[in-house]
């Protein structure tokens, strides 16, 4: 199977771009915004988000480390922040891709245990296959693939690539 790139580095650094500056436009009222990205490659794109973010912006961004096992979504779930540190606060959970809905709805179902003032997702891309009625609110790319395809982010130093094999 043919591996074909989808997402070059310039073109996901622009995406993320693109991202802050929505984060910023739905939190402009706001003074803080808690950037949860789900561990591995959703916390490093949170990361980008929180630079770009206090760059472009007067908000404080703070970045939680969200650990879920994707193989068992039921297992506990844990954050680098105790929930006092993001309760009553507007929430964006960050992923790298959006497949089936499944990391992202566990991980939503997490949030939800304490009140937050808002709540937004945020991938880098969308397969627009959803098992969940869960959806992207900041996206970079939607892409309408087969089941069988897979789509992959690829992260070595500062460098992002995404595939679709």
């Amino acid at each position: 199977m043919k591996r074909s790139i989808i997402l070059n580095n310039t073109e996901i650094q622009h995406k993320i771009r693109r991202m802050a500056f929505q984060i910023y436009e739905t939190n402009a009222n706001q003074k803080e915004v808690i950037i949860a990205g789900i561990a591995k490659n959703g916390f490093v794109i949170a990361q980008e988000l929180k630079s770009i973010v206090e760059e472009i912006s007067p908000l404080k961004a703070t970045v939680c480390e969200v650990i879920i096992d994707k193989k068992n979504p039921l297992n506990a779930i844990e954050t680098s922040l105790d929930k006092n540190e993001y309760k009553n606060k507007s929430l964006v959970l960050v992923d790298d891709v959006l497949n089936s809905g499944t990391t992202l709805m566990y991980a939503v179902k997490h949030f939800l245990e304490v009140p937050l003032k808002q709540f937004k997702t945020a991938v880098l891309v969308n397969r627009n296959h959803k098992k969940y009625p869960i959806k992207a609110d900041f996206k970079g790319l939607s892409l309408s693939t087969s089941i069988q395809e897979h789509i992959a982010l690829e992260i070595k130093g500062s460098k992002m690539v995404a595939y679709l094999d």
